[in-house]
């Protein structure tokens, strides 16, 4: 099962009246564990950056103005995150802002039902409590120390480690769950556990192997325990 988190960095608020998307960053998850595999990028929003928005993220107009514009990069955003279940914290602001990117430029929009809100997830897990991420981090425990201002890739990579607590903890699946089919000649992406180096040592003692060799005899010649061995 291939996720992506994702974070988006914008002008404002409103796509609608001017405000466009100045970074992007993603990180890829299977089975809910990190492949070490980003997608991260500055975007030229052509426009002036407000002074509001600058003070969150400190992307100003001198450093994003050599920077790709959203044209140039929105086939290769779409070909990184695919069909992959988006995971968002307040999704209906970043997916608003990717399409109307995308809209812009004629290509498909993401829908609403790929996006997973981790905003609404806390809500529901924790009512009446803070739910941003600076929140959710001091409860998880997650460092967050380098978070001085916004980042889009930064506050994916955190938001990852949230998401995985939010859903139960930071581990793999333990085959809990029905293993997807797979096409041919598609690689195989499910994580298995690798056999130990070396095997555990046996807790049955000499006496205990003895006792159960003298009950087992005792049982007969078809006892399911003779079977078994």
């Amino acid at each position: 099962m291939r996720e992506i988190v994702l974070d988006t960095e914008t002008t404002g608020f409103d796509p609608e009246s001017g405000d466009r998307i100045v970074e992007i960053g993603a990180v890829e998850l299977m089975n809910h564990m990190a492949t070490g595999e980003t997608y991260h990028q500055y975007i030229n929003p052509e426009r002036s950056m407000p002074e509001e928005a600058f003070q969150v993220h400190g992307l100003g107009d001198d450093f994003l103005r050599d920077k790709p514009k959203f044209a140039q990069i929105g086939r290769q955003f779409l070909d990184f995150i695919g069909d992959s279940k988006l995971i968002i914290h307040n999704a209906a602001f970043d997916i608003k802002f990717l399409n109307a990117e995308l809209r812009w430029m004629g290509l498909p929009q993401i829908p609403w039902e790929q996006a997973l809100d981790t905003l609404e997830i806390a809500r529901k897990r924790f009512p009446g409590s803070p739910a941003s991420l600076d929140a959710l981090c001091r409860r998880f425990g997650i460092d967050n120390t380098s978070r001085t201002l916004h980042g889009a890739l930064l506050d994916s990579e955190i938001l990852a480690e949230v998401y995985l607590e939010l859903i139960g903890g930071r581990q793999p699946d333990f085959a809990l769950s029905s293993a997807p089919e797979r096409k041919t000649g598609e690689p195989e992406t499910r994580w298995t556990p690798k056999p130990r180096p070396t095997p555990l040592p046996s807790r049955l003692t000499e006496a205990e192997a003895a006792a159960h060799a003298e009950f087992v005899g005792k049982l007969g010649d078809d006892a399911l325990w003779k079977q078994l061995g």
